[in-house]
């Protein structure tokens, strides 16, 4: 069996040598109008930050000197089309609701180095928590309502290579839409290219129906009494626990992709069943998750496992692929912790499947609706979070594609990530970051073998 897994041998408290040369606000190249961005009902909960890491190898061309010259400048030109990137959140007080203030108040560019060369910071896959020393997080001088929506840093490291981080709140973007905007900032990075593709700005497409109609019941959804101000803080699934969490990746290779795939197909799943490599792999992870706990005290304790799909091509009609903003909503999958240690694997992959294709145009309009009324958050065990297929190291840019891109992760219980590996010529792996504390940890790694063993 290929299944490898690896203890964390970095720590949050890993010191990079990073020393900070220059923090500016940056501002779009000609005016734009100023207005304010309607944010959906699906954009609401995602009030916190995302950051990424893109790091590239050195390249002669482009020392990192000249990436900052030219990025800046970039940065400038890309502001007049994601306007909102200079933005500023702010309540409408009419409306009690979250929206983007189009006021050109500035991105945030920082340039720094480090003392260390790109080979000597570890393994690029492998999220170590220091990769935060990447990027800065606020800016002190600017007030607690003038936070910047976006953060760009270009560090440098000695052998000539550097790193691009970029931090986001998440309303501005979804997966799919940040990987866009990645390719339009690239494509402007060349001399004479135009942008990549012109995105779809209009987040009215997924407004709340007026009455709104709420058709299901919506286990995934819970209601959350808001503060008074109205305004969504961080949901409980993405708070930081205060445990001590042991953190490792498991790598699945695409051979052991396979055998899941083979080990769902033997069993004979329903003919509307997806074998995907998301579904076994993420079916694989479900089994192993709940078993990680006591099963034997918690056989009657329903699991529900949270994974996120892109709903734009749900909708009826579709949304437009270069939809701007996020368009991703959380499918589930319920069942007893003693199913899921005693059902076939074909079974488990059924359910996983079946949560995704529930996502009708009616269902995730009634989603939607339900969020217009009651608000409130996503509602299960542990949540999936799959950077997986995203394709961010697959950006073109004048000083060649990332050697690796990362998210910039502290790792927390309750959300598992599924990243790609870092082999350029097989990239069809995937490594699974998993935290959990020490005897959890050692429960999940041992079903998480035991269900990967082949027959003899």
């Amino acid at each position: 069996m290929e299944t490898l897994y690896q203890e964390s041998p970095y720590s949050a408290s890993q010191d990079l040598k990073v020393t900070l040369q220059d923090s500016i606000l940056v501002f779009r190249s000609q005016e734009t109008d100023k207005k304010s961005i309607f944010l959906s009902n699906v954009d609401q909960p995602f009030n916190f930050n995302i950051e990424t890491v893109h790091f590239f190898n050195p390249k002669m061309d482009f020392p990192p000197q000249v990436v900052v010259n030219r990025l800046k400048i970039v940065l400038e030109k890309v502001l007049v089309t994601y306007d909102f990137l200079a933005g500023r959140l702010k309540l409408n007080s009419q409306s009690g609701r979250l929206e983007i203030d189009c006021n050109a108040a500035g991105a945030v560019f920082v340039v720094a180095s480090s003392e260390f060369a790109l080979d000597e910071i570890g393994d690029l896959d492998y999220p170590n928590p220091a990769f935060r020393q990447l990027i800065i997080q606020s800016l002190e001088n600017l007030g607690p309502n003038d936070q910047p929506l976006s953060i760009f840093q270009v560090t440098s490291f000695k052998c000539g290579g550097f790193a691009i981080s970029i931090s986001t709140n998440h309303v501005l973007f979804d997966g799919m839409s940040f990987k866009i905007f990645l390719q339009n900032l690239a494509s402007l990075a060349f001399d004479d290219k135009p942008l990549a593709i012109v995105p779809f700005k209009d987040r009215c497409l997924i407004a709340s129906r007026s009455p709104p109609h709420v058709a299901f019941t919506h286990p995934e959804l819970y209601k959350l009494e808001l503060p008074i101000d109205g305004v969504y803080s961080c949901p409980p699934l993405f708070e930081s626990t205060q445990e001590d969490l042991d953190f490792k990746i498991f790598r699945l290779s695409s051979n052991d992709i396979s055998y899941l795939k083979n080990k769902a197909n033997a069993n004979g799943t329903r003919p509307s069943t997806r074998i995907t490599g998301f579904n076994v792999v993420t079916a694989h992870v479900w089994r192993c998750k709940p078993l990680s706990r006591d099963v034997e005290k918690n056989k009657e304790r329903v699991s529900t496992l949270l994974y996120t799909v892109n709903i734009r091509s749900r909708l009826k009609p579709p949304l437009p692929l270069s939809y701007c903003g996020n368009a991703v909503i959380s499918a589930y999958a319920s069942a007893k912790c003693g199913e899921l240690e005693e059902k076939p694997f074909f079974e488990l992959v059924d359910m996983v499947s079946e949560g995704a294709a529930r996502l009708t145009d009616e269902y995730v309009r009634s989603f939607i609706d339900w969020h217009e009324i009651y608000k409130g958050f996503v509602n299960g065990e542990f949540l999936i979070s799959s950077w997986w297929i995203l394709g961010f190291a697959k950006v073109e840019y004048p000083w060649d594609k990332p050697r690796y891109s990362c998210p910039l992760v502290q790792p927390k219980k309750d959300i598992i990530l599924f990243l790609p590996n870092i082999d350029g010529v097989n990239n069809d792996g995937v490594n699974i970051l998993v935290a959990l504390p020490a005897k959890e940890m050692e429960k999940f790694q041992f079903v998480f073998h035991k269900f990967m063993e082949r027959s003899p």
